[in-house]
């Protein structure tokens, strides 16, 4: 009995499926290392005399305008809603949230279309107040302007976090500075700030990798960044080598951040962890302080949500008559399709490396695992280099010995190799729901079970998926979402005139269809609200 426990340990299905996801997973990985030792392409000395440098400098100032916005903006507000009382203080709890159901490309052409000269604005200066402005009434169409969009769009990341971790200090440190003298600022900032530093930088660090990942926003606005430039390199010069070498180089920036981050944080504890823990109380202000702290929320959901949705909701009525047709309800289903298919393989992929590592006590398996997850960390530009690289060489390998060099392309250019890249991309998204499910069963139940004479087959379909059946639907609505909105990755790997959502906004947006585009835009927006209410809910029942 103890050899076969010891054999079933060493060695069983689950750890050799586990061993093949995470080979597929890390494939983008391995293929731009490999790549990296073949010489540059034709194009690469003509691009690092002209373009790299600017690349560079645009991709770093992002980066420091976005990281220092969505600090200053998040923060405050995570402190001002957690701290203080104040009139719609629990509605602007999760309003603050919306605006990451905004990808930042539809925000971009939103705000474009506001600031135009047909937008209404200038409309209402122009037919209201006699006050004439010629062309746009601010030009945000460059690096200001993204740094500003995508920090509007990405300040809930910091936001989020910042407010957990606020909910999650004890009064106790309050009553403790507020005895040796401290006021309500001087406890913030030697108090609560450091407390939630490991929040503030694990946010911060998100809203960053998602400004290496865009693509909309900067080729809208015409800035030249890594991503763009991958792009460029592909689709205009042709110049596969000379992509990769971009794309590794967007990958350094990627993991610095990331290194950055576990280093900040090392080992320390900023939380209190005794069950003596006091619920903070909220300040209540005088009357003219809470209008202040009310007006500054609402100002901040005006500009970052409520005023460009309303632009979307006014294009969708003056065009929907134009755009509602078979055509498009096909393209919701097909979209909505793709984001399902998506959301599904991801949840079931995931259930297969957890449960192997439920299975396993080896830590070399726990550790090799958090390969899986990486590839949330990555842009999609680069996750679609190093995908659509072997997958071309596998195609042509087919028809070259499977069918005499006389077949066309099999594998690139369909759906299958988009679904793959959304696996790995979004592996993480449905990875943390599930593995939290699976910790709050504990593995007594699968010990009890396989005591009972169960394999671990029939106790993962008839014990341990009825238990984290709630958190394998989360794992799925999470990745519907990110892959509806996913611009940069579809953009490279769809198959040829294959529109999604995302796409069909984007291409319609960039051939001045601004009005055309809202109604796709509309649907992806509200998709992504749904389960930012559900996080929204999550925290407050978790820390209140």
């Amino acid at each position: 009995m103890g050899l076969a426990k010891r054999r079933f340990y060493w060695w069983n299905n689950w750890m050799t499926g586990t061993l093949l996801v995470l080979l597929l997973i890390a494939t983008p990985l391995l293929t731009i290392f490999v790549k990296l030792f073949t010489s540059p392409g034709s194009s690469w000395s003509h691009l690092t005399e002209n373009l790299l440098v600017g690349y560079l400098q645009n991709t770093l100032l992002l980066l420091m305008g976005v990281a220092t916005i969505t600090f200053l903006l998040g923060v405050s507000l995570a402190w001002i809603v957690t701290h203080c009382e104040f009139p719609l203080r629990k509605h602007f709890e999760w309003l603050l949230i919306l605006p990451l159901g905004f990808p930042g490309y539809i925000m971009a052409y939103t705000y474009t279309g506001l600031l135009d000269y047909s937008g209404p604005l200038q409309a209402f200066l122009r037919n209201q107040l006699d006050i004439q402005v010629v062309g746009s009434l601010l030009d945000i169409m460059n690096l200001p302007g993204a740094v500003f969009i995508l920090s509007i769009t990405l300040f809930p990341y910091v936001y989020l976090l910042s407010r957990a971790s606020f909910l999650q200090q004890s009064r106790t440190f309050q009553e403790a500075a507020a005895l040796l003298g401290s006021n309500d600022w001087y406890t913030f900032i030697k108090v609560a700030l450091p407390m939630a530093r490991p929040a503030i930088v694990g946010g911060i660090a998100l809203a960053s990798m998602e400004v290496l990942n865009d693509y909309g926003t900067v080729k809208y606005f015409g800035v030249g960044t890594f991503t763009t430039g991958i792009f460029r390199s592909w689709f205009s010069m042709g110049d596969v080598t000379t992509a990769i070498y971009l794309a590794a180089i967007l990958m350094l920036l990627v993991f610095s951040i990331l290194f950055f981050e576990v280093i900040q944080r090392g080992k320390k504890r900023f939380s209190p962890i005794n069950f003596m823990s006091k619920p903070l109380i909220r300040v209540r202000l005088s009357r003219g302080k809470r209008g202040v702290l009310t007006a500054a929320c609402s100002l901040v959901f005006l500009i970052s949500f409520f005023i460009p949705f309303l632009q979307i909701i006014q294009w969708v009525w003056l065009s929907y008559e134009k755009s509602m047709n078979s055509d498009f309800f096909y393209l919701v289903l097909r979209s909505f399709g793709l984001a399902a298919v998506s959301g599904l393989l991801v949840a079931v992929f995931s259930v297969v490396l957890l449960y192997s590592l439920r299975l396993s006590p080896f830590n070399w398996l726990k550790n090799l695992t958090k390969v899986a997850i990486l590839g949330y960390a990555i842009p999609g530009a680069v996750i679609a280099i190093g995908i659509m690289v072997p997958v071309i060489g596998l195609d042509h390998w087919l028809r070259d010995y499977l069918f005499m060099g006389n077949g066309q392309m099999i594998v690139s250019g369909t759906v299958s190799v988009l679904l793959f890249a959304y696996m790995v991309r979004f592996m993480a998204v449905g990875y943390h729901p599930l593995d939290a499910g699976f910790q709050k069963t504990g593995i007594q139940v699968n010990e009890a079970s396989r005591l009972l004479g169960q394999n671990s087959w029939k106790t993962l379909w008839k014990i341990e998926l009825p238990l984290v059946r709630a958190s394998f639907f989360s794992a799925i609505l999470l990745v519907f979402v990110d892959v509806l909105k996913e611009l940069p990755l579809t953009l490279i790997l769809r198959p040829f005139n294959y529109h999604t959502l995302a796409t069909k906004a984007f291409d319609m947006a960039t051939n001045e269809m601004i009005a055309e585009s809202a109604n796709s835009a509309l649907i992806i927006i509200l998709t992504g609200i749904l389960p930012i209410i559900f996080l929204n809910r999550m925290i407050r029942n978790v820390n209140i």
